[in-house]
């Protein structure tokens, strides 16, 4: 196996960091990979900003859900579904501007953050540095928006913690593979597989907490997306998204 897969299936994700910044050449290198991943229609509909002043990943921290390993790591980046780009484009050719009308929109901005996102983490941890993906940017997305002076047609979707981990959480087990992988069509019969998943995870959350932690990964998930959790925590979302321009017509 070479030493790309190697890092790719050695992820783990760390919450506790060093004092130490990135240098300059590294935080280049992370970002150049990030930028270096494809993109729909070679648009590059992704923009990323790099917070590393310590009142902002503070106020990040707080809009976040209180996450302290945002503090704590010494780089913060912000993954933006970008298409304030795009609009200048259509400005520029005097073309109409209409792709935010279109739900499609969303999954196109969403799925080339999500590469970009990758190749960062990769590039990352090639370099020796610990991260964690932080979903809380969408906790409150109005404030966050205004910290970060996105103007219409930008949404943050996800951000990174980066820098020098510390406590290493070592790997979380997979699903089984038959459950990922689904050959020539998708296979429903997926309880199986989640059943014994069960068993795995559990043994492995009760031993890495030394017996303080005794759950199934069903019993996380489904607490996790029951309504009113995860309505409460992400309510501001459709009206960022109205916000910043993603009308989206075609769902109502």
């Amino acid at each position: 196996m070479n030493e790309t897969i190697n890092t790719l299936t050695n992820h783990r994700s760390f919450r506790k960091y060093e004092e130490k910044q990135l240098d300059n050449e590294q935080l280049k290198a992370i970002l150049s990979a990030a930028q270096a991943a494809p993109t729909w229609i070679h648009g590059q509909q992704v923009s990323v900003i790099v917070v590393q002043d310590q009142e902002r990943k503070q106020e990040l921290a707080t809009f976040c859900g209180n996450q302290e390993h945002i503090n704590q790591a010494p780089t913060f980046l912000i993954f933006c579904a970008d298409f304030h780009r795009a609009k200048k484009a259509s400005e520029i050719e005097n073309i109409p501007f209409e792709v935010v009308n279109d739900v499609d929109s969303l999954l196109v901005g969403a799925t080339d953050v999500g590469l970009a996102l990758s190749n960062a983490i990769a590039a990352s941890e090639s370099l020796g540095l610990g991260t964690v993906p932080i979903g809380g940017i969408r906790r409150n997305p109005l404030e966050v928006i205004k910290l970060l002076n996105l103007p219409q047609f930008v949404i943050p979707i996800v951000g990174l913690c980066v820098g020098y981990g510390l406590d290493d959480p070592g790997l979380n087990p997979r699903l089984p593979q038959e459950a990922f992988v689904h050959r020539e069509k998708y296979n429903s019969d997926q309880e199986q597989y989640i059943k014994s998943y069960n068993q795995v995870y559990k043994d492995h959350l009760f031993q890495k907490s030394n017996g303080q932690t005794d759950s199934t990964w069903t019993k996380r998930i489904s607490n996790f997306y029951k309504g009113k959790h995860y309505n409460d925590n992400y309510k501001d979302v459709p009206q960022m998204l109205k916000q910043q321009g993603f009308i989206c017509k075609d769902m109502d």
